[in-house]
């Protein structure tokens, strides 16, 4: 199976000097977790995720080394010199560069520029049509589940996926799962101004004495776990067959399910555990 067979030719691009503005009502708008960004000859030069603006939103500093991250340029918080390949790779070697390098999309180039993208969304669809019956959740699903409470501040949050290098923490209440949190939900998470009572959005952007760039933090220390994590929360048994996971989180566009027995938190089950079974 070659690569052009499972891509997406409708790719969202920006370019460096776009704002991170444009780029996130890109994302909002079409439900989308990442970005090419293109230079004048359309050629891949990077890319911007959910999980890269989370990034900049952890850390602490007073408000007049601030500014909003909305006005920034994309080349300041974009992941640079991505990986590519061809529509003629194969689709094996896709999986197997992805889970190599712990990355969600591939970008596809011919000699001409950008062509595509290949990403775990794909491939959850290509899993779901070739793979039924292959594996049960209980097969693929990760055991050791990351949790917070619901009291856990956001930065607590943050400073966990980075630790931990994940994409989404489970929330818990009496060990049974009560919600999730992925980077979208802090990247696009909106606060409640104390003057007007309106749903607000306030990112700053933090610089050093020097004029440096240094971190990025989102004021976001009212809030908690509770208050961002998606609540209407879907899970699934370890026993079921796991292209009914994968289907899940097509028609959700989610990108990881808990996994239950009975109501019992015993695992995960992602994006990335999926297509360790088209392997």
């Amino acid at each position: 199976m070659k690569i052009k067979d499972v891509m997406n030719d409708e790719v969202s691009v920006v370019q460096e000097n776009d704002q991170v503005e444009h780029a996130r009502k890109l994302m909002l708008k079409q439900g989308i977790s990442r970005i090419v960004v293109v230079d004048n000859e359309d050629k891949p030069v990077g890319m911007v995720t959910e999980r890269d603006l989370t990034k900049k939103m952890r850390g602490n500093g007073p408000k007049w080394k601030m500014r909003p991250i909305d006005k920034i340029s994309i080349r300041r918080v974009m992941t640079p010199d991505p990986v590519t390949l061809t529509p003629e790779d194969e689709l094996r070697d896709a999986v197997e560069l992805m889970l190599k390098k712990d990355i969600s999309s591939i970008p596809v180039v011919d000699e001409e520029g950008l062509v595509g993208i290949l990403s775990k969304t794909d491939l959850l669809k290509f899993y779901t049509d070739k793979f039924n019956g292959h594996w049960k959740v209980s097969d693929l699903m990760t055991p050791d589940v990351i949790t917070v409470n619901e009291n856990h501040s956001i930065a607590h949050v943050i400073g966990i996926m980075e630790e931990h290098k994940i994409g989404k923490i489970v929330v818990i209440r009496d060990n049974e799962p009560v919600g999730i949190i992925t980077p979208e939900n802090i990247s696009f998470a909106q606060v409640e101004d104390p003057e007007t009572g309106m749903s607000v959005e306030k990112i700053y952007f933090i610089r050093n004495s020097e004029g440096k760039s240094k971190k990025n933090v989102r004021m976001v220390s009212m809030l908690t776990a509770g208050d961002i994590m998606k609540n209407h929360l879907v899970k699934i048994s370890k026993d079921e067959d796991a292209s009914k996971a994968a289907d899940i989180m097509d028609e959700k566009n989610i990108s990881g399910v808990p996994v239950v027995e009975g109501d019992v938190l015993v695992g995960i089950i992602t994006k990335t555990d999926i297509i360790k079974g088209i392997q």
